[in-house]
């Protein structure tokens, strides 16, 4: 006869398991806080941070510490380092003059450009003064301007030729887009705020007319073709990178011609092109159409694009997963016709990070190519041109985060897992360890009671696909209790719900949610990427797919191989698109999911933003099949809704509108469905400060008292600093 102890609801049905504890205090919200990723950040210490490369030979990079750290140069051939002092970095270059938060700082740094009354300028940093380089633009209209519809700014949007004496641009037009308007919250009279935000089946969206712009004379060239597609092939905008650089463009050397891509509207066909920086005119290379959409390879793994025009033999290198994979092709740009392939197999290659053309070798980051790793994994290869000699040159079984010196001799290699953090290594070309550059150190995590995610493999849909993932346990997790699971979820396409494999402290607030008495899982479904293009398109046309039917099959499959996960007590969470499937999961898998918080959702493609539906839905247009539109709302289902779903969004949102969570609102009441709805006025897509914190605490709450079966600490507060 076991012992029950009813009162306090710790029985379980199953034999020998008693449930989670069901009284959390203020002292579980603690430890909770204490795994918070603004408060883990500063407890890794020795971490080289961005690898910045200098002439002559040197490198520079941050090393954290408990004082804030310091900045290390590095002496390439030999790897000797040594820390260097203000007066120093300004000496090498390291604290030069900057050029302003939306300014475009040219490659000899003497130059900046920028956006004033819709027209590009330049300033000379050497005395501050600045000029007009255009003067016919007008609103809606103008030069460079940063205005994705999501996404909008008064950043410079333009590419620098390598000699700092051309710029590369666009004029766009947006006039006759429709508006996206928000209401300030304020006293007073309401401020309206408004911009142009394009959707799916407008019939105006905005466009760009190419330019090329000598500085020094002023003179401007538009190049001689049609308006193009305010779209890219690398990320949903013209803007893929820091700093506000031009996406998708490559200079001559000698800044006399520009190669770029020119993308359809709705994704499916990429033509690579060259201009002539003196006269205009536009030469089409050669033209990809898929029937589903193309990109080059993922958005948020890359930080070039993965396409390059070879100027000196007149050849392309060009990105394809024409054969279900992602590889790279050899061309002849005069002809246009296919050389070879350079790269094959079942992996993908992610980042062409380089050419060295000289020795017709190219270097770049693929994943899932090695045996027994986990397939998001990046490495780093190199390969001849010809196809033949590939050469992993990074073998530690981890993720690979690698800075490539220009010059293409060295590179600094930072790996990782999601269990070890980072150990950066400087090699040579050809993988040879020069000297390790930094080791991580852990202990302050440690001592806090930090525990490692636990990497886990599960069967998808099919019974066959192996998903991947991670799970989070209470660091005073014991076996014989029986836990309740939240589901973080991201529904992709471009992304998983895990995201990147490297090393970090906090995954949001996966580990602190486990603190207070939970499993939680972040696993990444078919119809993300990074695998397959088949596996990624299987949400083509079906967003609603939101890639549950994995979820689903993986939470039954660690149930079955975990006795301590209770599978009468499941809850999930996300943002944005993952946002998107928390409500939708509460709505099509209701005797599963009790408990649901669904934040900042884009519940209805219809509403948001155009570049992103067009692409993965395909073209909303009169008179088409509008089925992948009209069944991908989340609205529909609501009459499903069984148990506990807290909504929340920002009133300031202004890449998904709020109007998407306000008719998911409306839904549920014409179902006479109880719900929770948090707005945070002013706040924007990404929760931030006090509106950050009492989301997160909001958040915790409702799983404690709906899925936890407990009452939250009365009076609790988190807070940004240690209290």
């Amino acid at each position: 006869m076991r012992l029950c102890l009813i009162t306090l609801g710790l029985c379980s049905a199953a034999g020998g398991y008693a449930q989670s504890p069901a009284v959390v205090t203020s002292a579980d919200y603690g430890r909770a806080e204490s795994f918070m990723p603004h408060r883990t950040a500063q407890l890794v210490r020795h971490v080289a941070e961005a690898p910045t490369w200098l002439s002559n030979g040197r490198l520079w990079y941050r090393r954290s510490a408990a004082d804030g750290g310091d900045v290390v140069l590095v002496q390439v051939a030999n790897g000797s380092t040594r820390p260097v002092s203000e007066a120093d970095q300004v000496a090498l270059g390291i604290s030069a003059a900057q050029a302003g938060p939306d300014e475009a700082l040219s490659p000899d740094r003497r130059r900046a450009a920028f956006i004033r009354d819709h027209n590009l300028w330049v300033r000379e940093l050497a005395d501050g003064s600045s000029r007009p380089l255009t003067t016919d633009g007008i609103l809606d209209f103008g030069y460079a301007t940063d205005n994705a519809g999501w996404k909008h700014s008064a950043r410079a949007i333009v590419s620098w030729s390598p000699d700092s004496k051309r710029i590369a641009t666009y004029q766009q037009d947006q006039r006759g887009v429709a508006e996206m308007y928000l209401v300030k919250t304020r006293v007073g009279h309401p401020e309206l705020e408004s911009w142009k935000y394009a959707m799916p089946g407008d019939a105006v969206v905005p466009t760009i007319q190419r330019v090329i712009i000598d500085v020094d004379s002023g003179r401007i060239v538009r190049l001689r073709m049609p308006a193009d597609q305010r779209r890219t092939a690398h990320c949903y905008d013209l803007d893929c990178g820091p700093g506000g650089s031009l996406t998708d463009v490559e200079w001559r050397p000698d800044g006399a011609a520009l190669a770029f891509v020119s993308m359809s509207r709705d994704h499916k066909i990429a033509t690579l092109r060259v201009a002539d920086a003196d006269t205009g005119t536009v030469r089409d290379v050669l033209e990809e159409s898929v029937a589903t959409y193309y990109e080059s390879a993922t958005a948020w793994m890359q930080r070039a694009v993965n396409w390059r025009y070879l100027w000196a033999s007149h050849e392309a290198v060009w990105f394809s997963q024409r054969d279900d994979w992602g590889h790279l092709y050899l061309y002849d740009a005069r002809t246009g016709k296919l050389e070879h392939r350079i790269t094959a197999g079942a992996w993908n290659v992610v980042d062409l990070l380089g050419i060295d053309e000289k020795r017709r070798i190219a270097y770049l980051i693929g994943v899932g190519r090695e045996p027994q790793r986990d397939p998001y994994y990046r490495h780093l290869y190199k390969i001849g041109l010809d196809g033949k000699g590939l050469t992993l040159l990074t073998p530690e079984n981890a993720d690979h985060d690698v800075s490539l010196e220009p010059s293409l001799e060295h590179f600094v290699d930072s790996y990782s897992t999601p269990q070890a953090p980072p150990t950066s290594v400087l090699r040579d070309r050809n993988g040879r360890k020069i000297r390790v550059l930094e080791t991580a150190d852990l202990s302050p995590l440690t001592e806090l009671g930090w525990k490692p995610p636990v990497p886990i493999t599960v069967k998808a849909r099919d019974a066959v696909t192996e998903l991947h993932g991670l799970m989070f346990k209470p660091t005073r997790f014991r076996e014989d209790l029986r836990y309740p699971l939240i589901d973080v979820v991201y529904p992709g396409p471009m992304i998983g719900s895990v995201g990147s494999r490297a090393f970090a402290p906090s995954r949001g607030d996966a580990q602190s949610l486990a603190e207070l008495g939970f499993i939680v899982v972040e696993i990444d479904g078919m119809g993300t990427s990074l695998r397959s293009k088949a596996f990624q398109d299987l949400s083509y046309g079906r967003i609603e797919d939101n890639t549950l039917p994995d979820q689903v099959a993986g939470i039954r499959e660690l149930a079955q191989r975990f006795p301590w996960i209770d599978l009468s007590r499941i809850g999930i969470a996300g943002h944005s698109g993952g946002g998107y499937a928390a409500a939708a999961a509460m709505f099509r898998y209701p005797d599963l999911f009790k408990v649901g918080v669904s934040e900042s959702g884009n519940h209805d493609q219809r509403g948001y933003e155009g570049d992103w539906g067009e692409q993965y839905l395909g073209l909303l247009e009169r008179g088409a099949d509008r089925t992948a539109y009209d069944r991908q709302d989340d609205y529909a289902g609501v009459a499903n809704l069984k148990g506990h779903l807290l909504i929340m969004h920002g009133t300031g949102d202004d890449n998904v509108p709020l109007n998407l969570t306000l008719l998911l609102v409306d839904a549920l009441i014409h179902a006479d469905k109880d719900f929770d709805l948090l707005l945070l006025p002013g706040d924007q897509h990404l929760y931030t400060g006090e509106h950050e914190l009492y989301a997160a605490r909001r958040r915790w709450d409702y799983f404690v008292r709906h899925l936890l079966g407990a009452e939250p600490p009365a009076g609790y507060r988190l807070q940004e600093t240690v209290h």
